[in-house]
């Protein structure tokens, strides 16, 4: 049964981006061109988004394909599909992958026993809370936010006015 995902490279130096597409191509098994601009959040590089459609374990494919070059930051995202968890993968140069499984609706979901593990190691709610803040990613999520806002297009504003 098939997903789908879509793969947001938030920055790429200019003479990386035909890499990245060809390890895109290789990964989906099909032609793909991306609509390259300038990333505004770091005018040297460049970001694209794209769209995909693929079998379970699609995302974690270009991500590990993706990682390679250790100066991107990118995100790949698959929805949920039969009996499979939906997940999100993060990648930020100096931090590497972060990666979780989503529900339905994009929610991170973190699995019980590492929630358990967090609450039995925590020695007061600083610990609790910075515990909480690894496992949901906040890191990478601050270190990726202005790369996602400098990438909204006037189609992207307007639908998420409407909404």
């Amino acid at each position: 049964m098939p997903t789908r995902g879509v793969i947001y490279v938030h920055s790429s130096p200019p003479a990386v981006c035909p890499h990245v597409e060809w390890a895109i191509n290789r990964v989906l098994n099909s032609q793909v061109e991306l609509a390259w601009t300038i990333q505004s959040a770091s005018p040297s590089t460049w970001r694209a988004d794209r769209p995909w459609t693929g079998q379970p374990g699609t995302a974690a494919q270009v991500a590990a394909a993706l990682q390679q070059w250790q100066m991107l930051r990118f995100e790949v995202t698959e929805d949920p599909s039969p009996g499979v968890d939906g997940e999100r993968i993060m990648f930020v140069p100096g931090r590497g992958i972060y990666r979780a499984a989503t529900s339905a609706n994009g929610d991170l979901m973190i699995a019980e026993d590492r929630i358990r593990a967090l609450v039995a190691t925590a020695v007061d709610g600083e610990s609790l809370r910075h515990g909480l803040d690894k496992l949901l990613g906040a890191e990478w999520d601050a270190e990726l936010e202005p790369f996602r806002h400098s990438g909204e297009d006037g189609v992207q504003n307007w639908l998420s006015q409407v909404s």
